[in-house]
């Protein structure tokens, strides 16, 4: 569900999230108004991603020192500031990814890029098996789901997490990535067909869900 949880602290405004990082700007008001809509899904998709919630309120923090520094730029942004920002969540989310050292299941450190849609798969495939649960009665594991969501493109993968994993509405998700309503429900439309061609069945009696 969409509903942002205690589990994802973030500051309530950007004022406070100015005060964690001992730094003043002189902030437009309609930063934090901005801030106040859109840091706790960001926050959430993040974490959903990095499989960590402190990772994630790394990202969105450096995010909104970014967003403070360069607003008065960023407003002329083709697409607005919503657009701008989640493409600059997204290149902080992958470098973050790049950049992050785990062991591997030989005990060697590699970087968690090849890893890093590992844990917003998994809820995006435990949300989806139960929306197509008929058609997908006679699957033995989520593996083939799993690996149909994970080769999704950029798009279509935000929009499944988004949708599915979090819980938010067609409308939330096109005012989060800055893009038009009917652009959401086309990737939706788009990747479901394309999850439901690798796994050989067919989503035809599965209603579109708002």
């Amino acid at each position: 569900m969409s509903d942002d949880s205690d589990a994802h602290t973030l500051p309530s405004s950007f004022e406070e999230l100015n005060t964690l990082h001992g730094i003043h700007y002189e902030m437009p008001q309609a930063l934090d108004a901005f801030y106040r809509r859109y840091a706790r899904p960001q926050m959430r998709y993040a974490a959903t991603i990095l499989g960590s919630e402190e990772a994630a309120r790394a990202v969105v923090r450096n995010l909104y020192t970014h967003l403070a520094l360069n607003w008065s730029v960023i407003l002329l942004e083709d697409g607005g500031p919503e657009a701008y920002a989640w493409r600059a969540l997204k290149l902080r989310v992958e470098t973050h990814a790049r950049m992050t050292i785990v062991p591997s299941a030989d005990g060697r450190s590699r970087t968690a890029s090849t890893n890093d849609r590992t844990t917003a798969v998994y809820e995006a495939v435990r949300a989806t098996l139960s929306d197509v649960r008929s058609q997908m009665a006679d699957l033995e594991s989520p593996i083939g789901l799993y690996t149909a969501i994970a080769a999704l493109p950029e798009r279509q993968f935000d929009v499944i997490i988004l949708l599915f994993a979090l819980g938010y509405s067609v409308k939330q998700v096109a005012e989060f990535m800055g893009i038009h309503e009917g652009t959401v429900r086309t990737h939706r439309r788009v990747a479901r067909r394309s999850i439901a061609a690798k796994l050989g069945i067919s989503l035809d009696d599965v209603e579109e869900m708002e």
